[in-house]
């Protein structure tokens, strides 16, 4: 089983949130990504949400850390192996930037979407687990 640790973003301002696309997946999802060897979860997702949207974000209340097992013939590629995502999720801020699409990355857009619109998109589960544990706190 491959293990993946990684730390996102929920970002939300005026009724909108922050996502970005996993073209890979062909989903939306918050901001963020995998920790780096030796990296803080905490610096993993102010970078991650830099890279992939532009912006530079300040990191609130830790919000959820939770995690997905997804079975090998579920996983996008060739990897029969199963994954084992624990993903840590933070309530963000803006700090500074402009939003701006990542190049060359696992995303390539980021979009603000009002709340009332994020049941209709398609999305992974973990918009959900943010949005949820956002709207609880």
């Amino acid at each position: 089983m491959d293990i993946r640790v990684a730390a996102y973003g929920v970002i939300v301002v005026d009724g909108a949130i922050l996502l970005t696309y996993w073209h890979h997946g062909g989903k939306w999802s918050l901001p963020g990504g995998g920790i780096e060897q030796r990296e803080q979860p905490t610096d993993a997702a102010i970078r991650e949400i830099r890279e992939e949207t532009g912006f530079t974000a300040a990191l609130g209340r830790l919000l959820s850390a939770d995690s997905i097992v997804i079975p090998g013939h579920a996983r996008l590629g060739s990897d029969p192996v199963p994954l084992h995502s624990f993903r840590i999720v933070y309530e963000a801020s803006i700090t500074a930037g402009e939003l701006t699409h990542e190049v060359d990355g696992s995303s390539n857009e980021a979009r603000w979407f009002p709340l009332v619109e994020v049941p209709q998109l398609a999305r992974v589960s973990l918009v959900d687990v943010g949005l949820n544990a956002w709207r609880a706190g």
